[in-house]
């Protein structure tokens, strides 16, 4: 397992450390415009991230994949690699951390609509699962805006075991 750990910046690193060199090289309000975490923008301390990561794992992997693709600039995981969690990934021998990148409030805002355009352009090539048009309409976040009548339904729940929703 340590040969395998050898090549990945995360192993043997403390949580504690990567958040400072994080804080030290971004600080709390770019890191937060990055990540959406909230214990970047309320009251933040190392303390009150790393109890809050300590508790929430996919907010630490969260961090720890910013850490090693921003920060470290380390290239993304492909194949196998991908479904890993960024602890447990290991780089080919040879590549070395970069410089870490360079972030203003404008690069982050344009890596999100980047992100929002890729998540749409995936969503769309693999065909509609169910009509958006029947449920609402999706903002450029990509997440749906319900539009209600205000009306309440008195629908009773479905007998069909394969569908719980009634519809």
């Amino acid at each position: 397992m340590v040969e395998e750990q050898q090549n990945n910046p995360l192993h043997g690193l403390k949580l504690e450390t990567l958040i400072t060199e994080l804080v030290e090289c971004y600080d709390w309000k770019i890191l937060y415009a990055a990540l959406k975490l909230e214990c970047f923008n309320l009251n933040p301390s190392i303390e009150g991230c790393l109890k809050f990561l300590k508790k929430t794992e996919w907010a630490r992997e969260k961090v720890e994949n910013f850490y090693l693709y921003r920060y470290k600039r380390m290239p993304k995981a492909v194949g196998d690699q991908f479904e890993l969690k960024p602890r447990e990934r290991g780089f080919a021998a040879g590549i070395v951390p970069r410089k870490p990148m360079e972030l203003t409030f404008e690069s982050i805002a344009r890596m999100h609509a980047q992100a929002a355009e890729n998540f749409e352009a995936n969503r769309n090539a693999r065909g509609p699962k169910s009509s958006s048009k029947a449920h609402g309409s999706r903002n450029s976040s990509g997440y749906e805006k319900r539009v209600t009548s205000g009306k309440s339904s008195n629908k009773a729940p479905s007998a069909d075991p394969s569908n719980p929703w009634g519809k």
